[in-house]
C-alpha cells in the first residue's frame, strides 16, 4: 500500500514538472528493431511477428521485435519480446490511449496465464548498462502448459524490476534530462517436462546473445 501511495504521488509531481518545467523532450538517436538480427549463433529467427495495429496501438509501443528463436538441431525455443518506446508521456486526448509500458506481471493474467512463482534474480550479462542487474523472473501456467519468463525495464542507462521503482525513474529523468524513453526486454520458454533447469539454461544461452546487442537499439 505503502509503495502504491508513493507511486502515485511521483506520478502526480511528475505530471506538474513535466507540464511545467520540461516541456521539450529529447529523442535519444538509436537503430530500429527492424534491423535485429534474426540469427545470433546457433540460433534463428524464422520471421517477424505482428502484434496487430490495435494492440500496438494500445500498447503505445513505438518499435518492437517479437520473434521466436529456435537452436539449429535442437527442440530448443525461445520467444523474444523487445518493445522500446520513445517517449512515456500520455499521448493527446488522454484515456486508456498512453505510452506508458505495460507491466506484464499485469498483462499475463490477463491473456489466461497465472503466475504460480515470481522472484527477482540476479543477471549478469554483456550490453547490460549495470553489473549485475537484477530483473524479474516468472514461472506462469495456463491449464497444463508451463512457461519460464524472464524480463525487466531497460530505460535510460538503468535495468529495473520493479514497476514502482520505474515510476520512480521515469519521474526523475524527464524532470532532469527530459527523457520518458524505455523499454520492454521479455524472454518466455516452455517448461518441457517440468524441467526448470533446462529452461533456465535455454533462456540465458539466447539472452546473452541478444543482450549484447541491445545497446544500439536500447539507448543508455
Amino acid at each position: 500500500m505503502m509503495r502504491t501511495t508513493v507511486a502515485f504521488l511521483f506520478l502526480a509531481l511528475n505530471f506538474y514538472v513535466y507540464h511545467f518545467f520540461a516541456t521539450t523532450e529529447v529523442l535519444p538517436a538509436r537503430t530500429p528493431l527492424t534491423r535485429f538480427p534474426l540469427a545470433l549463433g546457433d540460433w534463428r529467427c524464422p520471421g517477424r511477428e505482428s502484434m496487430g495495429p490495435e494492440i500496438e496501438r494500445n500498447l503505445g509501443v513505438t518499435d518492437y521485435l517479437v520473434c521466436t528463436y529456435e537452436k539449429s538441431g535442437t527442440p530448443d525455443m525461445v520467444g523474444v519480446y523487445l518493445g522500446y518506446h520513445a517517449t512515456q508521456v500520455r499521448k493527446a486526448g488522454g484515456g486508456s490511449n498512453e505510452n506508458m509500458i505495460h507491466p506484464p506481471a499485469h498483462c499475463l493474467p490477463g491473456s489466461g496465464w497465472d503466475i504460480i512463482a515470481s522472484r527477482k534474480i540476479a543477471l549478469d550479462l554483456p550490453g547490460l548498462p549495470v553489473h549485475p542487474a537484477y530483473v524479474n523472473r516468472l514461472i506462469i501456467a495456463k491449464g497444463d502448459a508451463r512457461q519460464l519468463v524472464y524480463y525487466w525495464y531497460q530505460e535510460r542507462g538503468r535495468v529495473i524490476a520493479d514497476d514502482w521503482r520505474k515510476i520512480v525513474d521515469l519521474f526523475w529523468d524527464r524532470a532532469t534530462r527530459r527523457r520518458s524513453d524505455g523499454s520492454l526486454i521479455r524472454f518466455t520458454v516452455p517448461l518441457l517436462q517440468g524441467d526448470e533447469a533446462r529452461a533456465e539454461r535455454t533462456l540465458q544461452d539466447l539472452a546473452r546473445q541478444v543482450v549484447a546487442k541491445l545497446p544500439s537499439y536500447v539507448p543508455n
